[in-house]
């Protein structure tokens, strides 16, 4: 019997050291944060988990709220950096050229769901003001069209407060509220209206969830 796919155990162990060492208390004590839909995460397997962007706290608490490792597309300057670049790639990231389509971050995309990872998009593809989707582009749905592999929306509301444009410090008490959608099923094909549909659909959900706020 054949194995369900999963992370690497290396990066899985040192996602939970991560996690209950350092987001986990973060996110439920200087945040006061509150989780809803975790039980709606499949655990293993091929997962494109598409979410709203308003902060660089995001990615960690994504990761952290949904019980497993998630792969985040990290802009390439970062890997330029010795020992931040092989802890980020410890950690699933993965480079991306910002302002161009890359060929390179997709297969990337592809390489570690085909490895069971859990691979996070941020649907705008940027930081949003206020955590609402406004300009959704089509990458989370192509990704997930190509691996077959399904989606989860997940919402945050109130990251967009922890480090405001400006700020020099975070402000360790703002609210943080994540909500979990319901898994969608990968697009039927790759053709440029069916991923629209898909990632318009993955915006009205994840604007909906973040209308309920607290």
């Amino acid at each position: 019997m054949t194995e369900p796919l999963r992370e690497p155990w290396p990066n899985l162990v040192l996602y939970h050291l991560f996690k209950w060492s350092v987001v986990s208390p973060l996110l439920h004590g200087a945040f006061r944060g509150r989780i809803y839909g975790a039980e709606r995460v499949p655990t293993t397997g091929p997962l494109v988990v598409v979410s709203n962007h308003a902060s660089d706290f995001d990615p960690p608490i994504v990761s952290n709220c949904v019980g497993r490792p998630v792969a985040f597309m990290a802009k390439e300057e970062l890997f330029r950096v010795p020992v931040l670049r092989e802890a980020i790639r410890l950690y699933g990231a993965y480079p991306v050229k910002r302002g161009a389509s890359d060929r390179a971050a997709l297969k990337a995309s592809l390489a570690v769901l085909a490895q069971g990872w859990a691979c996070g998009v941020f649907l705008d593809g940027t930081r949003s003001p206020d955590g609402r989707v406004v300009a959704p582009k089509l990458g989370a749905a192509l990704i997930a069209a190509k691996a077959r592999a399904p989606l989860l929306p997940v919402c945050l509301w109130g990251t967009h407060a922890i480090l405001p444009k400006g700020a020099s410090w975070p402000r360790w008490f703002s609210p943080v509220t994540v909500r979990i959608g319901e898994v969608l099923p990968p697009p039927a094909s790759t053709d440029r209206p069916e991923l629209e549909a898909v990632s318009q659909r993955c915006a009205a959900i994840l604007n909906e969830m973040h209308a309920l706020g607290r």
